[in-house]
């Protein structure tokens, strides 16, 4: 597909700077560019690349002022990191097959079920009784819908996404290949002799709005009530979300992250990946945790940065760690101990006196 620098300018109301009639078909990554390439300049880092690239159209600030000539057409906008993402979002929509409709066979929709409109349904879906599906939801081949499942319209069922019975899932939602939704969370009671009873978990899952799940990332039902994910959360792939956890509006989780039983994680929080996180933490609003942290207590500052794990035996970690945590002021005693001590062999040394160590 071509497209010119006219229409862009357009979609993303930018100032054009070149030829309108500019045709672009592909986008690149600034430094390796060819003719018929869309790119973005946002990091001055790259600005160099701008002179000797040979894209076609380039996306660039508005504040960017040139420092020599330019081949390409440019076209001006507020935030180009941001509208290159617009950008790349209706491209993404135009090539992924976005905005299908219709059912293909052979699938399977219970007769209790219900269907919006403009939905589409790929084929070997299977959607369970009593499930309702919102308008506009598109729900890829080889997917699970179980009873009672409820879909919030213009959500993204990918290929392979199994949601069990009873979850609810919110408008927007877009759920990537392998997602689990509602399997049983880790509810095991043990027994005298040294066995597991399972404790049925007869819970749900609650997916808000605007909230995207990767792939292979599994959410467990909870035991009893809800596990809730907020509107606007962001999950990786590979992300363990355990029974009634709660994760707040606008956080986001990054690949390999593991989140225990009824742990409260709050809004606007930034989790790096392997982060491991106990049960029966809350953790306040705006925490940052830095890759690869284990999570051992709550956080009830918010807009705390945290780092580190307690990953080896656990008595000896605590008495590390409160070690750790004094080292500073350990080590401001230490110069004050150097200092004196050379003060002193300075007035020994003055009057004679040798000292002996």
């Amino acid at each position: 597909m071509q497209f010119t620098a006219q229409q862009i300018a357009t979609l993303i109301q930018g100032r054009l700077e070149g030829d309108p009639t500019t045709t672009v078909g592909n986008v690149a990554k600034i430094e390796e560019a060819r003719r018929g390439d869309l790119c973005f300049l946002a990091n001055l880092k790259y600005e160099e690349y701008l002179y000797t690239s040979d894209a076609s159209v380039v996306l660039v600030n508005e504040s960017l002022q040139l420092n020599g000539p330019v081949k390409a057409t440019l076209i001006r906008v507020k935030d180009a990191y941001a509208s290159f993402a617009l950008l790349l979002e209706h491209y993404s929509k135009m090539v992924s097959g976005l905005g299908k409709k219709g059912i293909e066979q052979p699938s399977y929709i219970a007769q209790s079920a219900k269907i919006g409109k403009d939905v589409y349904i790929g084929a070997f879906s299977y959607i369970d009784e009593g499930a309702e599906i919102g308008d506009a939801v598109q729900i890829y081949p080889g997917s699970y819908i179980g009873a009672n499942v409820r879909v919030g319209a213009g959500t993204r069922i990918n290929a392979g996404v199994k949601i069990y019975h009873g979850c609810v899932v919110g408008c927007g939602v877009t759920l990537h290949s392998g997602a689990i939704i509602g399997a049983d969370g880790f509810g095991f009671a043990p027994l005298a002799d040294g066995t597991y009873k399972k404790v049925a978990q007869i819970g749900n899952v609650v997916i808000e709005d605007d909230v995207e799940i990767g792939s292979n990332t599994t959410i467990d039902r909870a035991t009893m009530g809800s596990t809730i994910i907020r509107k606007g959360v962001k999950l990786d792939n590979l992300i363990q979300i355990a029974h009634n956890v709660e994760i707040g509006a606008n956080t986001a989780i990054a690949a390999q992250t593991g989140v225990s039983g009824s742990t409260k994680i709050g809004r606007n929080c930034i989790i790096g990946g392997q982060v491991g996180i106990v049960g029966h933490l809350e953790i306040a609003d705006g925490t940052k945790i830095n890759a690869q942290s284990g999570l051992s207590k709550s956080i009830t500052a918010p807009n705390m940065a945290l780092n580190g794990s307690p990953a080896f035996d656990y008595k000896s970690s605590l008495k590390s760690q409160a070690i750790f945590r004094n080292l500073p002021e350990l080590q401001n005693r230490l110069l004050k101990l150097e200092e004196t001590v050379q003060e002193l062999t300075a007035l020994l040394s003055t009057q004679n006196i040798e000292y002996k160590k």
